[in-house]
């Protein structure tokens, strides 16, 4: 077995575990981050998009909303590469509560959160596919994110610092002595190949697979994971992330990303970290909420649709108790189902206190607050290590990878159609709905190393996320692939099938209309001219959700 040593070892490759990379490697600490799958493949990469100002979090957790907004401004400094300034709204609507309206003003200048009021009529004229029986609305810093992007930046950060990231690596075994942690055993899923970690110092942000990771150390960690679905309609109704004003609930948020608008969300307790089944009710009842921010939202075509779990902090199991709802407003505690009232702010454990001396478990939070997070957590890194290294985080602009951002960002409008017509592209498109070029798709290949998927590129560069769901963009991605990496055709064939698989995946819950239309289309690609045959892993997992 082959081992490799250091300071800290982080499990996850979210937003926090990767802000938690590129701080300690800041503060000269050397550092390795191990993640199971790639960057952002756990809740960073499957969410909506939402940049929060915390205006959503003011009347029923006020903690959550402080913390987005601090966080909100210092992202937008040190990070302006992956953030769309679209601006938010809060928006009432005739089937939302009016009292509710006072209570949250005064939470917002309570968080320090600044409020603009609108007119329906600058509405209108700013967003006119919103619904025109709105009766107030307020303009917040809401923006959009992405997260891949984000976690590219400070993977990148940390690198150039020392820091080490081992994708496809997952932990199998944490080895504990004597009270203390030594270390970790990993399995590399692509060679099978085992690596043992030398490690003082373990840090568990593995988000909601975190009781996982502590069983291995023989920890409890209480947690609630909370599932939330989300939709990608295939045009940006929007061009402003529009916000119901009232208590929170399901399909309250749509946010404009890209080439899409994606709504979400819902919130529904799960037992495991892997459940991501969708509903057709889900489906329905978030289509059905989208009426109510625009009409006619369901003669949209929907794209996909995708959950992904909210890792939440539950020690004494809130779910069953009163405890959160006595503390807040009745007009917040009477719409908080499914464990909607537990704080979405983040707490950091140290696990000494059951007998595990070195290892350190953060969860909760938002991807608007892991910079945060991060510099706690840090924080308590360095005082077992007797360091005094100050974070510098919140004044460090992070690197913006060149390979990434090569002809990028011409999905973001109206660039897009003027950079076509400019001939803004080196090289032939690969993907004309995200306007993905040949030369962004080599270069991310490059990056990727042995072993890079479809799916892989999909999370770097957008391709197959648009209106057509990798129909024609897949088999090119997969022929180039082949071409830079030497796959055997057997090899690029497996690649394809499943990554049209995974796509399809996430389309099942919406075959009808415009999008079964073209899922039969996809089908006739695949399946007929090219010869694909399903993958029968993946059929079984799809039939269980």
């Amino acid at each position: 077995m082959q081992s490799i040593s250091c300071e800290v070892l982080i499990i996850g490759g979210g937003a926090t575990g990767a802000g938690i990379l590129f701080d300690l490697s800041q503060r000269g600490l050397k550092v390795v981050l191990v993640e199971q799958n790639d960057l952002g493949t756990g809740t960073s990469g499957r969410y909506h998009g939402l940049l929060h100002s915390g205006a959503r979090y003011v009347v029923r957790d006020p903690a959550s909303a402080k913390e987005c907004i601090d966080e909100n401004l210092i992202l937008r400094r040190i990070a302006p590469h992956v953030i769309e300034d679209t601006g938010g709204w809060f928006a009432a609507f005739p089937q939302d509560d009016p009292n509710y309206v006072p209570l949250w003003l005064q939470g917002c200048a309570q968080a320090g959160i600044k409020v603009e009021p609108l007119t329906p009529t600058q509405a209108l004229r700013e967003e006119p596919h919103l619904n025109p029986q709105v009766r107030e609305l307020y303009r917040v810093p809401d923006g959009a994110c992405d997260s891949w992007e984000l976690l590219h930046s400070l993977v990148q950060g940390a690198a150039a610092l020392g820091g080490r990231t081992l994708t496809y690596h997952q932990v199998v075994g944490i080895d504990v002595r004597e009270g203390r942690v030594k270390g970790a055993y990993l399995l590399n899923r692509h060679t099978g190949e085992e690596l043992q970690v030398e490690a003082q110092v373990i840090v568990n942000a593995a988000g909601p697979w975190a009781g996982e990771v502590g069983k291995l150390a023989g920890l409890k960690i209480g947690m609630s994971l909370s599932k939330g679905i989300m939709i990608a309609m295939n045009t940006r109704w929007t061009n402003v992330i529009i916000n119901r004003l009232d208590k929170p609930g399901d399909g309250d948020i749509l946010v404009p990303v890209g080439t899409v608008a994606v709504i979400g969300t819902t919130s529904v307790t799960v037992d495991h970290p892997d459940d991501r089944s969708i509903t057709p009710k889900e489906v329905s009842e978030m289509l059905d909420a989208g009426e109510v921010m625009i009409p006619d939202f369901r003669m949209g075509r929907a794209l996909r649709a995708w959950a992904g779990v909210r890792p939440l902090y539950d020690p004494g199991g809130a779910v069953s108790t009163q405890t959160h709802k006595e503390a807040h407003d009745e007009h917040v505690a009477e719409a908080d189902d499914e464990g909607r009232f537990i704080t979405r702010t983040f707490t950091s454990l140290d696990h000494a206190d059951q007998g595990v001396e070195g290892m350190l478990t953060i969860v909760g939070g938002k991807l608007t607050t892991y910079r945060q997070m991060a510099e706690k957590i840090s924080d308590q890194v360095c005082r077992m290590f007797k360091r005094e290294n100050p974070c510098r985080t919140a004044e460090t602009t992070l690197p913006t990878p060149e390979w990434l951002h090569r002809g990028k960002k011409h999905h973001t409008l109206p660039r897009r159609l003027q950079a076509l017509e400019h001939a803004a592209t080196q090289k032939p498109l690969i993907c004309e709905c995200e306007i993905v070029t040949r030369t962004q798709l080599e270069h991310a290949i490059h990056e990727g190393g042995p072993g890079v998927s479809l799916d892989d590129l999909r999370r770097d560069l957008r391709v197959g996320m648009g209106p057509c769901q990798g129909g024609f963009c897949a088999y090119r991605t997969a022929g180039v692939l082949q071409e830079l990496t030497h796959l055997s055709r057997e090899q690029a064939v497996e690649a394809l099938r499943d990554f049209v698989e995974e796509r399809f995946r996430g389309n099942r819950p919406l075959l009808w209309g415009h999008q079964l239309r073209q899922a039969l289309l996809d089908e006739s690609i695949y399946r007929r001219s090219l010869g694909l045959t399903p993958n029968p892993a993946l059929e079984g997992e799809t039939k269980h959700g």
